[in-house]
């Protein structure tokens, strides 16, 4: 399987602007620049797309996992926080909220933190990963 994306961009970097598209169009002409990236401009920017990715990775991921293990999955929320210094992702934090039936809390917890080093995207990062899980 392969996947991609495109992006345009026209102008200098701070004076310019870009558009991002997905091979599913789910993307399509989505505006990003320097202002969306590093200010409070309108539009997408790499980090939150990242942080979109990874919480959605990680989340299906996990999901199999407490599948595999035989529990019925309710609800799984995953937010994620990507902090972004010095031009350098350094860290990716998942904030997990999950109802899983009949699930004791310390299983539930090792299948995050095995979720959080297998998932397709942790696995790409080159970032500190973290994550922080709510059985309710």
């Amino acid at each position: 399987m392969k996947r991609n994306a495109t992006a345009v961009w026209k102008g200098s970097l701070k004076e310019g602007a870009g558009k991002l598209t997905t091979q599913t169009t789910t993307l399509k002409d989505t505006q990003y620049s320097f202002k969306s990236r590093f200010e409070e401009g309108v539009g997408t920017n790499p980090e939150e797309l990242i942080a979109a990715a990874h919480a959605g990775c990680f989340t299906m991921q996990l999901s199999a996992y407490i599948s595999e293990e035989g529990f019925e999955i309710e609800s799984i929320e995953t937010k994620c926080d990507i902090d972004f210094v010095d031009g350098t992702i350094v860290t990716s934090h998942l904030t997990v909220q999950a109802k899983v039936k009949e699930i004791a809390e310390d299983a539930f917890q090792q299948l995050v933190t095995k979720a959080e080093k297998n998932c397709p995207v942790s696995k790409v990062l080159n970032a500190a990963i973290s994550s922080t899980a709510t059985l309710v």
